[in-house]
């Protein structure tokens, strides 16, 4: 515990919801989301976006802890943790979200959108938690 930047578990949490709100703004893939997903409009009023981003905001903070935890060395880097962000992102968190969403049928690009944002995030934070010592 003593090895883990507390603050920067924290701020790694909030940039899974800055990192989230360029991803599905309509400067990225928003439309493009909504349509592979299957959501109108008025599906996505009917959200509670309290709800949704205090959980999301939540579960993001155990993901940031638990990366937190995994590169505790303190001869841990920016380079070894942008490394092992990207590994945790593409061989845990990607590969996990494809297999279920092969079940559900989902379309190819729906899970691209996805798996992008999962690898971009698990990047960054592996970034953060290696460079904040």
């Amino acid at each position: 515990m003593e090895n883990v930047n507390h603050i920067a578990v924290f701020v790694c949490a909030v940039m899974s919801l800055v990192i989230g709100g360029l991803w599905w703004s309509p400067l990225l893939f928003a439309k493009a989301w909504q349509k592979e997903a299957g959501l109108s409009d008025d599906d996505l009023k009917k959200a509670n976006p309290a709800k949704n981003f205090g959980i999301s905001f939540l579960l993001a903070w155990v993901i940031s802890y638990n990366l937190a935890f995994f590169l505790s060395d303190p001869a841990t880097d920016w380079k070894w943790g942008l490394t092992a962000g990207l590994l945790a992102g593409v061989g845990w968190a990607v590969t996990s979200y494809l297999i279920i969403s092969l079940f559900e049928m989902r379309s190819f690009k729906h899970m691209m959108i996805n798996a992008g944002y999962l690898t971009v995030y698990f990047g960054l934070i592996g970034l953060i938690l290696g460079a904040w010592r």
